[in-house]
């Protein structure tokens, strides 16, 4: 295997002798490897093979990533930053793609290796939250302006109202049988439709703005730098058009749960205020100055937007037969259903304060 993937890592333009390459981090998406140079002085790579199965169009994806590095380096430099370490740099392959297809039809990318950096599976406290806010909102401030289109490469991404459609499929087939013991738990979708879709309606009609957006904004796709300053944002797979509040919500999913996505414990699920202030906090220092009144009214409603959407695609693959999200038990669909409902339950209930908070940094922040 070390030698096919040192035949392939010389596919493209590395700089200096490859010396060494071994798989990083768990791959739960792509296979990833680092890169290792023989010399001191030449940089070392990060290597992926792409899933195939869910990135359809990878040479769209990889154009894609061009475009928004292209753009994050020109405002970086205009800025004094270091156009090396604060944003991604693609190595092309040898004949000028951005990728290579091997034999087997497997797609394989790489990119420099950011050294000396910091990064966490979880923000465990008010300052890491805060200094997540601020790496994600620096990322779509300086995107704010870009005008050029995106490959659309994850058709119906976040658009509950290809959810609902899918939903509805799935309910009216009930392929495994289930539906029929989970009246209440079908009720917790469907009691929320109405507010969900009038949602999606004002994304639709651009009365909130589509941009570029992230999609994938929990901890680890940050570097930080050894101070904990936020110093780069990673893994740009999923960039996409679409609006800046789902990575805002999917950030506060993701960050301010007190207990596990698949929480058998309900008692230990609930939104974190402390952890929402923080990021919020820090989000907002970097997007004020660009967000609309309507993007602003809405944030909170983010939050409670992707948890749902969240609970209604655990939900549905379960009744489904657990076709999608991989499973270490017959139930754990289920569960997760159940400990995502109770964040969401939990983000209900401070909605109004969560409202509150956001209205007195914007306020504050836009003096």
């Amino acid at each position: 295997m070390t030698n096919n993937l040192k035949e392939i890592a010389s596919k493209f333009s590395v700089e200096g002798k490859i010396a060494d390459i071994k798989p990083l981090g768990e791959g739960f998406i792509n296979d990833t490897f680092i890169v290792t140079t023989l010399a001191e002085e030449d940089p070392n790579y990060l290597f992926q093979r792409k899933n195939k199965n869910i990135f359809k169009d990878v040479p769209g994806m990889m154009g894609n990533i061009l475009k928004v590095t292209t753009h994050l380096k020109q405002k970086i430099a205009a800025a004094g930053g270091d156009i090396m370490r604060e944003a991604m740099t693609i190595t092309p392959a040898k004949n000028g793609d951005l990728f290579y297809k091997d034999e087997e039809g497997d797609f394989w990318t790489m990119c420099l290796f950011i050294k000396d950096n910091l990064t966490y599976e979880a923000a465990d406290s008010p300052e890491l939250a805060y200094a997540g806010g601020k790496g994600i909102g620096k990322f779509q401030s300086m995107l704010s302006d870009m005008k050029e289109p995106l490959v659309d490469i994850l058709p119906g991404f976040h658009n509950i109202r290809f959810r609902f459609k899918q939903w509805d499929e799935v309910l009216s087939k009930d392929p495994a049988g289930r539906k029929a013991g989970l009246t209440e738990e079908i009720a917790w979708v469907e009691d929320r439709r109405k507010e969900m879709l009038e949602f999606w309606t004002l994304v639709e009609n651009g009365t909130i703005p589509t941009r570029v957006t992230h999609n994938d904004t929990k901890i680890n796709n940050i570097l930080f730098d050894k101070e904990g300053n936020d110093l780069c944002v990673i893994d740009l797979d999923t960039v996409l058009n679409s609006t800046v509040l789902n990575d805002y919500g999917d950030a506060m999913r993701s960050y301010t749960n007190t207990g596990l996505e698949d929480d058998e414990n309900l008692d230990q699920v609930s939104m974190d205020m402390d952890i929402f202030k923080a990021y919020t906090k820090g989000y907002l220092e970097e997007t004020v100055s660009f967000l609309t009144a309507s993007e602003l009214e809405y944030l909170a409603f983010s939050a409670k937007y992707i948890t749902f959407e969240q609970v209604l695609r655990f939900l549905m693959d379960y009744i489904d037969g657990d076709n999608y999200y991989k499973i270490k038990s017959p139930q754990h669909n289920l569960i997760r259903t159940h400990a995502q409902y109770k964040l969401l339950t939990s983000m209900e209930e401070q909605y109004e304060q969560m409202k509150q908070v956001i209205f007195k940094y914007s306020k504050e922040l836009s003096v």
